[in-house]
């Protein structure tokens, strides 16, 4: 399928109103868009299947749901810090930063340097990307020891004062996750989330009292991916 073929596809797919409902029900606000749902671009990604290139023509026509579909048909294993880098300045909104970072970002090679590098942006979207690709590290990396995620407690305890929406969202979502991953970061976790709900800041008791009813819960869902001893200090 080429690049033509596609934007008949996504021309077809194209519903105006759908733009207006997704604004007022998901807040998801996108210049350039035709008006997709993103159940629907899984489907025609599925049909396209991995073209690199194809992705790259289709970020660049600058439209909304083209650069949602590349996020789902690019090779996470050919992406640079560069693109990484411009890409993130371009997000608009929680539907392309998560799908970018859950999809692509996050099975990069570059993924937790960037992770660590944006949780200190300035821009409520480049930094909600840095604990986006947090939070779905938890997942992605199933061999990784507990000191990579132990050190993502540092940003997560550092931002948590965040007042913006999407930014307060991510940050608790990177604490859950990473408390889930296994019993010894849940144990971290909750502790992390009690320092954190003595902030003196509305933003950082919401995320920990959000993150320490899931994480406190009996019988939350749990993983069980490589893990040390844990022995508290």
């Amino acid at each position: 399928m080429d690049i033509d073929q596609v934007l008949k596809e996504l021309e077809a797919l194209a519903d105006p109103e759908k733009i207006g409902m997704k604004a007022q029900k998901f807040g998801i606000h996108a210049e350039h868009s035709l008006g997709i749902l993103h159940k629907d671009l899984k489907v025609l990604a599925k049909g396209i299947g991995r073209n690199d290139a194809l992705a790259l023509q289709l970020y660049d026509t600058g439209i909304y749901e083209a650069r949602l579909l590349c996020s789902k048909i690019y090779d996470p294993k050919l992406v640079t810090e560069q693109q990484m880098d411009r890409w993130v300045q371009d997000f608009e909104n929680w539907e392309i930063c998560d799908s970018f970072c859950m999809g692509l970002f996050t099975k990069s090679a570059h993924a937790l340097p960037k992770a660590m590098a944006w949780s200190e942006a300035e821009g409520e979207f480049v930094k909600r990307a840095g604990f986006a690709v947090m939070a779905a590290y938890g997942f992605a990396d199933k061999t990784s020891g507990n000191e990579v995620f132990e050190s993502f407690f540092v940003p997560i305890e550092r931002e948590a004062w965040d007042e913006r929406v999407y930014v307060k969202k991510a940050v608790n979502w990177a604490l859950r996750n990473v408390g889930k991953r296994n019993v010894d970061l849940k144990v971290q976790a909750i502790r992390v989330a009690r320092r954190i709900l003595e902030m003196d800041s509305k933003s950082a008791r919401w995320i920990a009292k959000n993150a320490l009813q899931e994480l406190e819960k009996p019988g939350v869902r749990m993983s069980d991916y490589p893990r040390s001893i844990y022995r508290p200090q």
